[in-house]
């Protein structure tokens, strides 16, 4: 199979034939043609490794010809078009070119194993994944594991590569949308784990695109003056939604970064020519701007909004940034409602520490008991939504559609609270994910690998605090008799096995799990023991 791509395919399941008898329905806008009509020489897109500069007339060419590009090789409306590559603006013109075309954009995450990638390709049937050469290895293993007819290389720098060369043989742009799409219709597949292990595609709308940016404009301050800093992989919903493409959405512009690097990141918080003003990161993320020496001489004056997601921020975090003269502002959201639940507004950061901030303009939030009935402020319990943001389920699982979603609402899976004044507080999660460097790492997953091993009799993974990571994984292991185990092991065992975020960074050992009536491991039990065991806490 070459990755210069075949003879182009046949186009992909039809789905979308009664999109034109909707004749009510609203339709879906093409972001970067309306803002290469309004403000055409306007900087839309910055990548900062190469260097390229695009303004909206000039990304717009770009998607055209990318969009022209993939319906010469059989792309259609409704079939996947998938990406494998490093931040770079090519994934934004891809993305926006798979728009164009009706066709539906599927994000992969390259930190995944080639094991773990190819479940989701076979499940979601792309035929063309835009790849970057970084990740030819992958690729070599992934052709005899998939179906996928057609590579298309790059290299996220615009050099001599298939991608390049093929926009430029383009002769005739696709500057318009080639087909008439709804609101209502996908134009995203995520994939994030499931608690079972098996991962779970999250359809995501046009007007869950649009509805996160207006939620982002009204609480966040977004304008066409504004420059995002996008140092998170694009491939997450918080990397591609917060703010890179509701920046677009407002006409402004967004910055790319290849990779997370904490010296090169404060580099371009000094540019003033560059004018960053919003930037989204982890804990781990402001952990590692923190203590680069760097720090102290980057002049952070012009940004507007430093928001931090994915797991809560210490406390002691934000109080040093707020020192340095930041404020970080928490906020919650998930692949499922594109990353726009709710943030916490400035003005509060210091008085309500801890706090996700309120629901956003248009999406409603509540706190339900086990019971089904609406919890009472101040009562624990699991946060349900619902609202254009929303996902409408899940891509070939009814079985997860029938578990997550209750007389219109979405049910989370986190455990939190509400306050007289409707300020959200995460508490817990009911189910057993941990959050490591911001990536959802799930137990069961990890569990399902270790108990390959011969040595293990029983094994539990538990998330455990750790300075860098936020959390990392603990492996709890109840040893066959006669047998012993090092991390070592573990970590050989693991490597081609599990992503490397994945892999468990501590052991302890038990004689037995602990377990209720049913044989329910107890893990409550473990978080509250297990730390303290390791000198963790």
């Amino acid at each position: 199979m070459s990755l210069f791509g075949k003879t182009p395919p046949t186009a992909g399941p039809a789905g979308h034939a009664d999109l034109l008898e909707r004749k009510g329905a609203p339709r879906a806008v093409d972001w970067i043609e309306r803002n290469a009509m309004l403000y055409p020489d306007h900087t839309a897109q910055v990548d900062l490794a190469s260097g390229r500069r695009f303004t909206y007339a000039q990304m717009n060419d770009r998607v055209g010809r990318a969009a022209a590009l993939l319906e010469a090789r059989g792309v259609g409306p409704g079939d996947r078009v998938g990406f494998l590559a490093m931040n770079s603006t090519d994934i934004l013109e891809m993305v926006f070119a798979t728009w164009r075309l009706g066709a539906v954009s599927l994000a992969l995450n390259f930190r995944l194993t080639a094991k773990e990638l190819a479940f989701i390709i076979k499940d979601a049937g792309p035929d063309i994944i835009l790849v970057d050469q970084a990740f030819l290895d992958i690729v070599d293993a992934l052709q005899s594991e998939t179906p996928v007819r057609q590579w298309l290389l790059t290299d996220g720098l615009g050099g001599d590569t298939a991608y390049e060369r093929g926009l430029a043989s383009v002769d005739r742009p696709l500057l318009t949308k080639t087909f008439d799409q709804t609101l209502s219709d996908q134009c995203m597949l995520m994939y994030s784990s499931g608690t079972t292990g098996l991962p779970k595609g999250v359809i995501i709308t046009h007007e869950m695109m649009v509805f996160s940016a207006v939620n982002l404009m009204g609480g966040l301050c977004l304008t066409r003056k504004s420059v995002n800093f996008a140092v998170m992989p694009l491939f997450h919903i918080g990397g591609l939604n917060i703010f890179s493409c509701p920046v677009l959405y407002a006409g402004g512009t967004t910055l790319i970064q290849r990779a997370f690097e904490p010296g090169e990141a404060l580099r371009v918080f000094n540019d003033r020519d560059l004018g960053v003003t919003h930037f989204l990161g982890v804990p781990a993320i402001y952990n590692a701007l923190k203590a680069h020496p760097d720090n102290a001489a980057t002049d952070f004056s012009g940004v507007e909004v430093m928001l931090a997601g994915a797991e809560a921020v210490p406390n002691a975090l934000v109080e040093w940034w707020h020192q340095r003269g930041l404020t970080i502002q928490e906020g919650y959201g998930m692949t499922e409602s594109a990353a726009s639940n709710c943030v916490l507004d400035k003005a509060d950061v210091q008085t309500r520490i801890g706090s996700a901030g309120k629901a956003a303009m248009h999406t409603e939030m509540k706190i339900v008991r086990e019971d089904g009935t609406d919890a009472a402020p101040g009562d624990l319990g699991e946060i349900w939504m619902r609202g254009p943001a929303i996902t409408p389920g899940y891509w070939n699982r009814p079985d997860a559609n029938e578990k997550s979603f209750s007389q219109g609402w979405f049910r989370s899976g986190d455990i939190g609270r509400v306050d007289e004044a409707g300020y959200f507080y995460i508490e817990d999660r009911l189910k057993d994910m941990y959050i490591s460097g911001g990536e959802n790492v799930y137990p069961a997953e990890v569990e399902n690998v270790l108990y390959g091993l011969d040595e293990v009799a029983e094994v539990a993974v538990i998330g455990v605090p750790d300075t860098r990571w936020g959390e990392v994984g603990c492996a709890v292991v109840a040893l066959k008799p006669g047998k012993t185990l090092q991390l070592s092991d573990i970590s050989a065992f693991v490597s081609d096995k599990l992503a490397s975020f994945k892999h468990p960074r501590h052991i302890a050992f038990v004689e037995a799990l602990p377990r209720n009536a049913t044989g329910k491991v107890l893990k409550f039990e473990l978080r509250k023991s297990i730390p303290e065991t390791l000198n963790l806490l």
